[in-house]
């Protein structure tokens, strides 16, 4: 196994301040939603979902030339920098095999989820091909509505409806179908209660009100789910060891350090080749993503020279 130190990624667009000026000309309802520090200095009123929700539009139509998005009341609404990281995380990783980062990636998003962020992010930065999965029929018409809305997306992200909601690859990979990589933001809670704790957790930190749930509100696929972080990734572990030869790299995102050992320990028990773990981090908040493999550097290296 391997490590990298975090920080956020060089690649990333959201190194500096927001130029809220500039961000407010392409979408001109942010506008409405600044506010002064007790610096004085501009800033946005995270307290407010509307404002982090604009925020989100100018950000993806500034940066990413995502024209037209939007994302139903009550679904979670991503910080933007963050998912990029893990883009630009990845596409390092797939970079390692051959020396040079692949222009034409195909990369399984598990549980796209309304917004679609890291398709939208993956596809402008790199140029590659998603497939995202979702098992939430008002989610994937979300998904859908932004792709449908800006028509230079419609060929570059397909989306597939999981109608199992205990399955993760099963029933979303196709025979012959390959993949470069799988990526996932999993459902971080193992209750509902748990759920709603930690958003009222966050909501108090901002002195936002209890009904105001958008940025950090949620539907439960997105938010928990039956054993936790935990217990998902190792149902993902457990499927990926019949996909090992149609996808180069499964990952995934875990929130918390300590969640680690037990899935390191099933990564064995499935017999993965290569895990590795990469560290990222924006501000103060620490995130890692975890990366195994079925293949040897060899075969991942014909894997790739046979899909191009």
């Amino acid at each position: 196994m391997s490590a990298q130190k975090p920080g956020l990624h060089p690649r990333n667009r959201h190194h500096h301040r927001y130029d809220l000026a500039t961000l407010c000309q392409v979408t001109p309802e942010l506008a409405q939603f600044l506010t002064r520090t007790p610096a004085g200095e501009q800033s946005v009123d995270f307290a407010n979902p509307l404002a982090v929700k604009a925020l989100n539009k100018a950000l993806l139509a500034y940066f990413y030339q995502v024209a037209n998005w939007d994302i139903p009341e009550g679904f979670l609404c991503p910080p933007v920098p963050g998912r990029a990281d893990y883009i630009h995380h990845l596409a390092d990783l797939l970079g390692e095999t051959t020396g040079a980062i692949p222009a034409d990636a195909s990369v399984l998003d598990v549980g796209t989820g309304a917004n679609c962020i890291y398709p939208l992010i993956g596809v402008h930065e790199y140029g590659w091909r998603f497939t995202g999965s979702e098992v939430h029929a008002q989610a994937l018409a979300s998904a859908q509505a932004i792709i449908s809305g800006n028509p230079g997306l419609t060929r570059s992200i397909r989306l597939r409806r999981q109608k199992d909601p205990a399955a993760i690859f099963n029933g979303i990979i196709h025979k012959n179908e390959q993949y470069d990589a799988t990526l996932c933001n999993p459902p971080f809670h193992d209750s509902a209660a748990s759920a709603r704790a930690g958003s009222e957790r966050k909501r108090r930190n901002l002195g936002q009100d209890k009904n105001d749930a958008l940025n950090f509100g949620g539907q439960q696929q997105e938010l928990w789910c039956e054993g936790g972080e935990v217990a998902f990734i190792k149902t993902m572990i457990a499927e990926s060891q019949a996909f090992g030869r149609q996808v180069m790299w499964f990952t995934t995102l875990v929130s918390r350090g300590e969640n680690l050992p037990p899935l390191y320990r099933a990564l064995t028990d499935v017999g993965a080749v290569k895990v590795v773990k990469k560290e990222m981090a924006q501000g103060q908040k620490q995130s890692r993503f975890i990366a195994w493999t079925f293949m040897d550097d060899d075969q991942r290296r014909r894997f790739m020279a046979r899909k191009r």
